[in-house]
């Protein structure tokens, strides 16, 4: 079947686009935000096939992925007129935690009885005011990219876009305190000058800006993974550290509390225990092995590939019917 998405979530859609379906993605001449076409960074399968707005008129959509309020209405528009949910079956996949006054926080497409409304965790559904929209829960599913840990310096790995606009939600003025405990490794876009920003030695906060491919193996050579975002989905950084074999120290947030099981790392609240458990792993690189490997087989019986298509070919069926 043809399935329609938008390239926004790179990780994301490189798991879902990995399923037995054609995948269209809208291409435009900027390659934009609501036309950046195929994945340039990620491997993607032949069956992910770029389709401009005037081809889209005249091609046969089985399903419209949606993940951005305002793709309902392009969609209707590039599609010559075709309705997501009502002339098309559509789900809306929400990949955020709620932002703003999180207890009454509604979520866009509240009170739809035309469509199914896909979480990506159980807190998210649990925090999000849907209203009367048909819910879902499917859990992220990662492409493995193997067990690379070596572990062989003795530094920590930070993964996170944007730290010095994002802070707090980030956990970037939580850097300092921690990187006290263990030299840090920041990866990620528009990282630059982060060390200045905090006042930071440029050996003891290093950036790091790599392409996709490289990612996953620079990772794997520092000793340990740790995440320090306050408020955020369940970051899939996270989850592929752990497919690597890297043990995970992260604050006790959203559904951390649920990926991160006792044996592959430390989840706290509390600063100086992170930091404990960070200079702990420097110091015992066979302990921060040992626990990286549990943290990979968590992960791959969680969040493995095999039970992420799974779950989307019941769901699409269920949709379709």
């Amino acid at each position: 079947m043809n399935i329609l998405l938008w390239h926004v979530h790179g990780s994301w859609t490189t798991a879902f686009v990995q399923g037995p379906h054609t995948y269209l993605v809208p291409v435009t001449p900027d390659r934009g935000p609501d036309g950046r076409g195929r994945a340039r960074t990620f491997p993607w399968p032949g069956s992910v096939r770029e389709k401009t707005p005037a081809q889209l008129r005249e091609t046969p959509v089985d399903l419209v992925v949606l993940q951005r309020p305002h793709e309902a209405e392009l969609a209707e528009s590039w599609l010559g007129g075709r309705r997501p949910g009502r002339d098309l079956p559509a789900v809306y996949v929400e990949h955020n935690a709620p932002d703003g006054d999180v207890p009454r926080t509604r979520h866009p497409y509240a009170d739809r009885d035309d469509l199914l409304l896909v979480h990506v965790t159980h807190f998210n559904r649990l925090f999000w005011d849907s209203g009367r929209t048909r819910t879902a829960v499917i859990e992220h599913g990662i492409v493995d990219p193997g067990h690379r840990y070596t572990g062989r310096l003795p530094r920590a790995a930070v993964v996170v876009n944007e730290p010095v606009r994002r802070g707090r939600t980030v956990g970037t003025d939580l850097l300092p305190a921690l990187a006290a405990a263990a030299p840090l490794d920041v990866f990620g876009v528009r990282t630059e000058g982060l060390a200045g920003h905090l006042g930071l030695a440029p050996d003891t906060c290093r950036t790091v800006d790599l392409p996709q491919a490289e990612l996953h193996t620079a990772m794997a050579e520092r000793r340990v993974y740790l995440h320090p975002v306050r408020w955020t989905s369940l970051g899939l950084a996270l989850l592929e550290a752990m497919h690597l074999g890297m043990p995970v120290v992260s604050l006790a947030r959203t559904e951390a509390v649920e990926a991160v099981p006792a044996g592959a790392g430390t989840l706290s609240n509390r600063p100086e225990i992170l930091a404990r458990a960070v200079r702990g792993y420097l110091a015992e690189p066979e302990a921060a092995a040992e626990d990286g490997a549990r943290a990979r087989q968590a992960a791959l019986g969680r969040y493995g590939l095999k039970r992420f298509l799974h779950d989307w070919e019941g769901l699409i069926t269920e949709v379709l019917a």
